[in-house]
């Protein structure tokens, strides 16, 4: 990953772009990154929430382990995601995990400085309503995935999910990801996520190379089967 000034990485988001030049310059101050290694941990569930976490480049995955072990997977975010926004307007601890699936550069907003945004920019305020709505509908489709779809319909709804130009504005039809990625954002092994991907490269709807899957029919995906 290249070195890049916030500045640079807040000019890629939605967001940032609709501020006065007085709320972009105090959030261009406040906000910082940090790079986050493959498997590690970004924050944990039952933490207090004291930023807004943007992803400038990388993978994460939001989920939770139940008291038996079971791990669920919620949803993956992808560069230009944000995540945190209900935690912060609720002041109440994170209610899941969130894990770095790649190496990942991330931007963390200061709870003060997300606030501030709030109370002062009526564009950040809409931006962050279309956030929660389109985050709503997409959790309440992952439910219904989970529990109505088979397992090759599931990866090719989870890879679907991942295209939403709010939750993921910088994703492109060329994903770098790895097989062991999908399966770990569609709660699928790495063999039964490799079976799924077979069966969607046959229906021509992507196509799979080595550590990148293109894209060929994301409408297709949606509606797989």
């Amino acid at each position: 990953m290249t070195t890049t000034s916030i500045k640079d990485m807040l000019a890629k988001t939605i967001w940032a772009s609709a501020l006065s030049v007085e709320q972009l310059t105090r959030v261009e101050a406040e906000v910082f990154s940090r790079r986050t290694p493959a498997g590690s941990l970004v924050c944990r569930k039952g933490d207090a929430v004291t930023h807004w976490i943007g992803v400038h480049e990388g993978l994460l995955k939001m989920s939770s382990v139940s008291p038996e072990g079971k791990t669920v997977s919620f949803a993956g975010m992808a560069s230009g995601g944000w995540l945190g926004e209900g935690s912060l307007l609720k002041d109440e601890p994170r209610k899941y995990d969130v894990i770095a699936l790649r190496d990942s550069e991330l931007l963390y907003m200061p709870k003060a400085t997300y606030l501030w945004l709030l109370d002062n920019s009526i564009p950040f305020n809409r931006f962050l309503v279309t956030q929660l709505n389109e985050r709503l509908a997409l959790f309440i489709s992952l439910v219904e995935y989970d529990r109505m779809l088979e397992p090759d319909a599931r990866v090719a709804r989870c890879l679907a999910a991942l295209f939403n130009p709010y939750l993921n504005p910088g994703i492109g039809r060329e994903l770098q990801i790895s097989q062991e990625e999908v399966g770990n954002l569609s709660g699928a092994s790495r063999q039964r996520a490799n079976q799924a991907l077979q069966v969607l490269e046959k229906a021509g709807l992507l196509k799979v190379d080595y550590g990148s899957i293109t894209i060929l029919d994301l409408d297709g995906l949606r509606q797989f089967p």
